[in-house]
């Protein structure tokens, strides 16, 4: 089990807030003619040297293809022999790209703070939004829907079903009342969404800024906080960035004081809108000299490995009996993280959001140079 003593490394909280998070409003996406990038006034297959800037994240398609995006320059797309960039003059529909995934006829999908772009290979197209007020209770769950953020400033996530993208919303959170009396024009969304995880079992979590986790397995839709989850002890709200299920089927919120169980069911009045849950002990306190963790990103390797990502401290390696840490410098500087991602090879990649993109040799995380 996953219970052992963990130690951690200081994590500057404002500046994640500020450097990483901050985001204007948003557009409704382009719905013209989609761009034939087979063009030969397009600059797609454009090939690159190497990934400058920032990234926020990193996927690899099921072709072998890594795709990385969130930086100013656009997309990359790097085929194991050739680096190449796609732009919106290419028809993404924004270079401020929050994630990318799959569907099963391997189509790529672009989640940005513009829109949802879907690429078959040769053009863009952006997706249709449905939102109307049915279109917000369209909550269901199946197999091939896809989901996306689009932002962090909705009151819900995004459901994709092959033909529409369905804006949702969430329910109530019965902290809603306390905050919006404490906080009358309030410069963000509380329901916000900062992560969202798939489990084992199809059910969605959603991380939000400042009311927890909201987790919709198919039937119904539930609720969990617990304020050290989202409140630092240093102060100031961290928010839900990640979540993770580990191999015990225990769950992961940003930090390792605790870990979490679902049950089947609660029959309390009480929980009412709640996730029935147990909480047990997680990997441990605090070393003298360092703070605990709050962790920007999770993942875990085909043997189970855990691998959790802090902004400006580098990486911590568990497997529940040993703790590695991986420091990520250049130049002698500790590089801001954003991302942590495991390919279908089980090799782990990070995105840092100034310093491209950094890929583990087996001993330490090297930058990646294609």
């Amino acid at each position: 089990m996953y219970t052992s003593f963990f130690w951690s490394q200081s994590l500057r909280l404002l500046l994640i807030i500020s450097c990483c998070f901050s985001c204007s409003g948003q557009q409704a996406p382009d719905q013209s003619k989609p761009i034939d990038v087979t063009s030969d006034t397009s600059t797609a297959n454009r090939l690159a040297t190497s990934i400058e800037g920032g990234v926020r994240v990193i996927f690899q398609d099921s072709r072998g293809d890594y795709w990385f995006g969130g930086g100013e320059q656009g997309v990359y797309r790097y085929n194991g022999k050739q680096l190449s960039i796609y732009t919106k003059q290419d028809g993404l529909c924004s270079h401020q790209v929050i994630g990318i995934q799959e569907d099963a006829a391997g189509n790529i999908f672009f989640d940005t703070l513009e829109g949802v772009c879907k690429f078959n290979g040769q053009q863009f197209t952006d997706l249709e939004i449905n939102t109307t007020d049915i279109a917000a209770r369209e909550w269901k769950l199946e197999p091939n829907d896809l989901w996306f953020r689009m932002g962090w400033d909705k009151s819900g996530p995004y459901r994709y079903d092959g033909k529409y993208l369905y804006q949702l919303k969430f329910p109530p959170s019965k902290l809603a009342d306390e905050f919006y009396s404490r906080y009358l024009n309030p410069a963000y969304n509380p329901y916000g969404i900062y992560s969202m995880y798939q489990d084992r079992s199809g059910a969605m979590w959603f991380g939000t800024v400042s009311f927890g986790i909201c987790r919709f397995d198919g039937t119904s839709i539930g609720w969990l906080y617990e304020k050290h989850l989202t409140e630092t002890p240093a102060g100031g709200e961290f928010g839900i960035r990640s979540i993770l299920e580990d191999p015990d089927g225990d769950f992961w919120f940003c930090n390792t004081r605790y870990r979490y169980q679902v049950l089947s069911e609660d029959t309390s009045a009480t929980n009412e809108g709640q996730v029935p849950y147990r909480r047990m002990e997680g990997m441990g306190g605090d070393i003298p000299g360092y703070d605990f963790p709050y962790f920007m990103s999770m993942t875990a390797d085909q043997q189970g490995t855990l691998w959790l990502l802090t902004y400006d401290g580098g990486v911590w390696q568990t497997d529940g009996a040993q703790f590695i840490h991986h420091p990520v410098q250049v130049g002698g500087k500790q590089v801001p993280l954003f991302s942590i991602y495991a390919d279908l090879q089980d090799v782990i990649w990070l995105a840092s959001s100034q310093n491209g993109v950094f890929r583990f040799t087996g001993q330490e995380f090297e930058k990646f140079q294609p």
